[in-house]
């Protein structure tokens, strides 16, 4: 198994459709023990109950995913329970419902910096406090989630695909800094999935037809596969690959219209 005696922690559960319940499904299934954070004191049962298959799994509550003591805090008590981890997969973005809904020119000063900081510097933040902490075994792998509208122009997705772009070119520095230290940190660029967050964007289910006809596999991407990804990237078997976005989007990104 891929992931064997390794401790995973995976920041942004939220329920069995998510992206984040693939990657932990897939990384358990290969071996890892699973830590997560979710938000919501209140949510602590639903968040029991949703990891209650994950064997030996915690789950800590996380208010605020950019804010540095509310990180600091949460880092701390998982760190003191669990001691030093291999990994953190980054499964946070959020953006307000106006700033996806209208066109892009139309964004706030404040839609556009909340974007930004809960969907790139909160992984930012992740990384910088897990090192300063020293809560990252050697050879320990950062992952983070981003978009295909990072890099295209796709409509509605607007002040979202500012934010991942920012969050792509984190992921290159942040590699360049943590590289000295052999961690690694890279993205995956997952194709569209029904998700409790994919409802928020303009049409959705038009995009998800369009990359079923257009992309090479005539397939969606599945939360599955998506885990699949994230684990060999977890993984020893990905110890050359650092700093990159990795399409698992069934070859969607490679086409010209």
């Amino acid at each position: 198994m891929l992931l064997e005696g390794k401790k995973i922690l995976i920041m942004g559960i939220r329920n069995k459709w998510s992206i984040a319940f693939g990657i932990a499904k897939a990384a358990y299934e290969n071996g890892a023990k699973l830590l997560f954070t979710y938000v919501g004191e209140d949510n602590k049962q639903k968040m029991e109950e949703l990891i209650s298959e994950f064997e030996g799994s915690k789950a800590y509550v996380l208010n605020g995913a950019s804010e540095d003591d509310l990180v600091r805090e949460t880092f701390e008590k998982i760190k003191s329970e669990n001691g030093k981890i291999d990994g953190i997969v980054h499964a946070i973005a959020h953006a307000h419902t106006e700033d996806l809904h209208n066109d892009f020119v139309f964004t706030s000063k404040d839609g556009f910096a909340h974007a930004c900081d809960v969907s790139s510097y909160s992984f930012v933040l992740a990384a910088r406090i897990a090192k300063e902490l020293e809560m990252l075994n050697e050879n320990a792998s950062l992952v983070t989630l981003t978009y295909y509208g990072s890099t295209k122009v796709l409509e509605g997705y607007n002040v979202m695909g500012v934010a991942k772009a920012a969050l792509e070119a984190s992921v290159r520095y942040l590699a360049d800094n943590l590289g000295k230290e052999n961690i690694r940190v890279n993205s995956v660029s997952a194709g569209p999935i029904k998700t409790l967050s994919a409802k928020g964007i303009k049409d959705f289910n038009s995009i998800l037809t369009i990359v079923e006809e257009k992309a090479p596999l005539h397939r969606n991407v599945t939360t599955t596969e998506v885990g699949n990804v994230v684990t060999f990237l977890l993984s020893e078997m990905s110890s050359s690959i650092t700093g990159q976005v990795i399409y698992a989007d069934n070859g969607y990104n490679i086409i010209g219209s």
